[in-house]
């Protein structure tokens, strides 16, 4: 007769281990997505940069706050953000919902662009020293304003601008090429306090 060898008991069962495993993996992907707390965190650090963003989309104070506020409660509330998208996340839900308060359409323009008619477009990206005066951006058309905000200040790319704005990359390429030649022949371009730095891409 074979002697009972002393197996010891386990702590936990079987089902209870696999429920204190469960746990252990919700809590390990909570920590990966953004919490309400964490775009709190957020709209205390960038407020000031984010409620810029939405005044230059909206040109209004009052429609800036709503487009704001809408914006970050929206991040909070809507589906799971990885927490490294966070800050990217909420400038783009502050620009779905300016888009969604203006409705910006593209301008009807009786002399199509081209290449040749305004060269070397990407060296006008940026104004000297590496920045825009604000007041030049807001005299801009909405749709212009839009495209010039989203594509050269947040550096979506027209693809991405023609999806949210619901038209061709075509027309945000000539809203650009107009915005970027508006700017570079504007008077209000020169020195003032309220300058928009242009972060060069990475």
């Amino acid at each position: 007769m074979v002697a009972a060898m002393n197996v010891p008991t386990p702590i936990f069962g079987d089902e209870e281990m696999t429920e204190r495993t469960h746990i252990q993996v919700r809590e390990e992907e909570a920590n990966l997505y953004a919490s309400r707390e964490d775009f709190d965190t957020i709209c205390n650090e960038d407020l000031k940069e984010l409620y810029q963003l939405s005044l230059l989309l909206t040109r209004d104070p009052a429609k800036a706050e709503r487009c704001l506020v809408g914006g970050l409660e929206g991040c909070a509330k809507g589906n799971p953000v990885f927490l490294q998208w966070a800050r990217s996340w909420a400038k783009r839900s502050i620009v779905q919902n300016a888009i969604r308060e203006l409705n910006p359409r593209p301008s009807q323009s009786n002399s199509p662009l081209s290449g040749g008619i305004f060269p070397g477009i990407d060296q006008l990206s940026r104004g000297p020293g590496g920045h825009f005066e604000m007041d030049a951006v807001l005299r801009l058309e909405d749709f212009e304003r839009f495209v010039f905000i989203m594509s050269v200040l947040e550096h979506y790319s027209e693809h991405d601008c023609a999806l949210l704005l619901d038209c061709s990359a075509r027309e945000i390429w000539e809203a650009r090429t107009r915005a970027l030649k508006e700017l570079a022949t504007s008077p209000h371009m020169e020195p003032s306090e309220h300058k928009l730095f242009v972060q060069e891409k990475k």
